[in-house]
C-alpha cells in the first residue's frame, strides 16, 4: 500500500461507535480497514495514529472560495480545518455560466465576496470550462459547483425586475440543463440579493424542474432570514413540494430580534416536510453574527439594473433619502426586512485601502468618531468602496444556533468569505468549532455524531457514493484531529488564524497537511454531478 495509518481511533462518518484500527490507502482510496487480527497491513510510508481519531473529510457545504482556490493555491483557510471538498457556486451568484457582459457585471456585483478578480483569468465561460480550469490548475481541495440562478437570470433578462418572457424563460431553462450536463450538482439562488430576488416562484419552480430531472437539488439563500423567515423557508419547503427537487437550505439560521428562540418553529416546519416525504436538509454555521456586503442591505428597488444604477441612485440626494427612510423605518429587503440597526453592522474589509480605518468598528461607532449620523458613514463606505465593503452582522441567538444545529438533516458550512482585512472567523474556523467548542466542550452533539453531521450527511446530499465515510473502496479523502485538543484558532480580533489539534489531511491519498505543516499537494478536482457525469479519472 502506498501508506498505512496505524492505530488510529476511527470515527468512520456513520455516527455509529468510533473503534481503534489500521487503515491502508492506495491510489487515492481507502484499500483496508482492519480492526485486529490477521497480518499486519504494510505500506510504503507509515503513520502512527496513537491519541488521533481518524475521520473522512470535511464537506463545507457553504463554501466562497470560487476564486481563493485559483488564486491561493495554499488555501489553508479551508485546508488546515480538514475540508477536503467544498461546494461553490452559491448565493445565486457566481462566474458561470456567463458572458462578457455578465462576467463584468457579477465580478463587480460580488467583490465585497472573492475580490475583483483582476488577478485571475477568467478562460471560461460555461460551467463546464470552470469545473475543467480547475481540473487543469490542480486545486488544494475538491471542489462541487451549484449553477447559480441569479447568474442565469442576468443573461437571460438582465437586472431587471419583471417577468420573463416565454422565450427569456426557456433560455433560463437550457442554461440550468447545461449547467447539469456540463458538472453541476443542483442550483443556488440568492433571493436577498439581485437580481436573483425578482424571480417569482413560479420562476424558480420552472427552473427547479429542470434540476429535479438531473437529481440534482436546489439550495436557497431564501427571501427572509428575519421579520419573514418562517414564511421564506416555508415558500422553500413547498416549492420542494410542488416540484420533487431536492431542497437544501442555506446557513439555515433564525436571526434578528423577531425570531429569537424561535428556532423550533423551522425545525418543526423541516420535520413535517419530511414526514410528508419532501426531500429536505439543512446546513449552519457554529456562529451567531452574519456576514455579507455593506451593499446588500440596500432595498431591492435601489439595486435594480446592477452596480451602475445602484451607484447613479446613490448620487441622488433623493433617491439617496428615499433608500434611506425604507432602511431605517421600513426594513429593507435587502436586511430582511428589519429596521436596520447601525450598531449591528461591523465593517469587515473594503477594497480600497484608503478606507481601511473603517474596519473593525461598527458603522455606529465609525459615525460617532465623525460626529455624524450612522447612515451618512454607510453612504460614504458604500460609494467610495464602489459597493465592494463586507461587513459582519450581529443579529444571531445563541440558543437558536444551538437547536439547529442538533438537527437529524443538519449538515456543516462555512459560508465563509476570505476576502477583507478582518472577516468572519467562520472561514478559517468553522470545522474545528464543531469538534471542540460545541461537541466536546458543550456537549450539543456527541463526537461520532458531529463527525457525521460534517462528512456522510452532506456526501449523501451531494449524491457521492464513495465519500464520506472511512471504509473500504471509498476516496481517501482524511483527517486525523486530536479530540482532546481540536478547535478553532480563529477569533474575531484574530479570524485567520489557523485551528490546533489537526495535524494531518489527505486529499485522495496525498498529505496536504502533515505533523500540522502545509504541503503544496495540490490533489482536489472538480467533483462532477449531472446526467453526463465524467468517469472519476477525469
Amino acid at each position: 500500500m502506498d501508506l498505512v495509518i496505524s492505530g488510529a481511533r476511527v470515527i468512520d462518518g456513520g455516527g455509529g461507535p468510533s473503534f481503534t484500527a489500521d487503515v491502508g490507502v492506495e491510489g487515492g482510496r481507502i484499500t483496508a480497514v482492519r480492526r485486529g487480527g490477521g497480518p499486519p497491513l504494510t505500506g510504503a510510508q507509515r503513520l502512527d495514529a496513537d491519541g488521533l481519531a481518524l475521520a473522512p473529510g470535511f464537506i463545507d457545504m457553504h463554501a466562497h472560495s470560487d476564486l481563493a482556490l485559483l488564486r491561493d493555491p495554499d488555501h489553508s483557510a479551508k485546508v488546515a480545518q480538514g475540508v477536503t471538498l467544498e461546494v461553490l457556486g452559491q448565493d445565486g451568484l457566481s462566474y458561470a455560466p456567463v458572458d462578457d457582459r455578465t462576467l463584468e457585471q457579477v465580478r463587480r456585483a460580488i467583490t465585497g465576496w472573492n475580490g475583483d478578480g483582476s488577478d485571475i483569468d477568467f478562460d471560461w465561460r460555461t460551467v463546464g470550462e470552470y469545473l475543467d480550469r480547475l481540473d487543469r490548475q490542480g486545486i488544494a481541495v475538491n471542489a462541487a459547483y451549484l449553477v447559480p440562478q441569479g447568474s442565469v437570470r442576468m443573461l437571460a433578462l438582465g437586472w431587471e425586475d419583471r417577468e420573463p418572457t416565454a422565450a427569456e424563460l426557456d433560455r433560463m431553462r437550457r442554461l440550468v440543463a447545461e449547467g447539469m450536463e456540463q458538472g453541476a450538482v443542483g442550483m443556488s439562488s440568492g433571493l436577498t440579493y439581485t437580481p436573483g430576488m425578482y424571480a417569482s416562484g413560479a420562476e424558480l419552480a420552472e427552473l427547479c424542474a429542470v434540476v429535479a430531472r438531473y437529481g440534482g437539488y436546489y439550495c436557497p439563500h431564501h427571501r427572509s432570514y428575519g421579520a419573514g423567515a418562517l414564511d421564506a423557508y416555508a415558500e422553500m419547503v413547498d416549492l420542494a413540494r410542488r416540484t420533487g427537487c431536492a431542497l437544501h437550505l442555506a446557513h439555515a439560521t433564525m436571526n434578528f430580534a423577531p425570531n429569537k428562540g424561535r428556532a423550533q418553529e423551522l425545525l418543526d416546519l423541516v420535520d413535517r416536510a419530511l414526514e410528508d416525504g419532501v426531500d429536505v436538509t439543512l446546513d449552519t454555521y457554529p456562529y451567531t453574527p452574519g456576514s455579507t456586503t455593506l451593499a446588500a442591505m440596500l432595498p431591492s428597488r435601489a439595486s435594480e439594473g446592477g452596480p451602475d444604477a445602484v451607484l447613479a441612485r446613490l448620487a441622488d440626494p433623493e433617491e439617496t433619502a428615499r433608500i434611506r427612510h425604507v432602511m431605517e423605518a421600513e426594513g429593507s429587503d435587502g436586511c430582511h426586512g428589519v429596521p436596520i440597526e447601525w450598531d449591528t453592522i461591523e465593517i469587515s474589509g473594503v477594497s480600497d485601502p484608503a478606507l481601511s480605518p473603517y474596519v473593525g468598528k461598527s458603522v455606529a461607532a465609525s459615525a460617532a468618531e465623525r460626529g455624524e449620523e450612522p447612515f451618512t458613514t454607510a453612504h460614504r463606505l458604500l460609494v467610495e468602496d464602489r459597493l465592494g465593503t463586507t461587513i459582519l452582522q450581529h443579529v444571531g441567538h445563541e440558543e437558536n444556533v444551538r437547536a439547529i444545529m442538533g438537527h437529524r438533516v443538519h449538515s456543516g458550512g462555512s459560508d465563509g468569505i476570505l476576502q477583507g482585512d478582518k472577516p468572519h472567523p467562520r472561514a478559517y474556523g468553522t470545522f474545528p468549532r464543531y469538534l471542540g467548542h460545541y461537541a466536546r466542550d458543550e456537549g450539543v452533539l456527541a463526537l461520532e455524531e458531529c463527525v457525521a453531521h460534517l462528512t456522510s450527511r452532506p456526501a449523501a446530499r451531494l449524491g457521492l457514493a464513495d465519500r464520506g465515510r472511512v471504509r473500504e473502496g471509498y476516496r481517501a479523502d482524511l483527517v486525523l484531529f486530536a479530540p482532546e485538543t481540536v478547535d478553532a484558532g480563529a477569533t474575531f480580533e484574530r479570524p485567520r488564524a489557523l485551528p490546533v489539534g489537526v495535524p494531518h489531511v489527505l486529499v485522495d491519498g496525498r498529505f496536504a497537511v502533515r505533523d500540522g505543516v502545509r504541503t503544496d499537494v495540490l490533489a482536489g478536482r472538480a467533483v462532477r454531478g449531472g446526467r453526463n457525469r465524467p468517469p472519476e479519472s477525469v
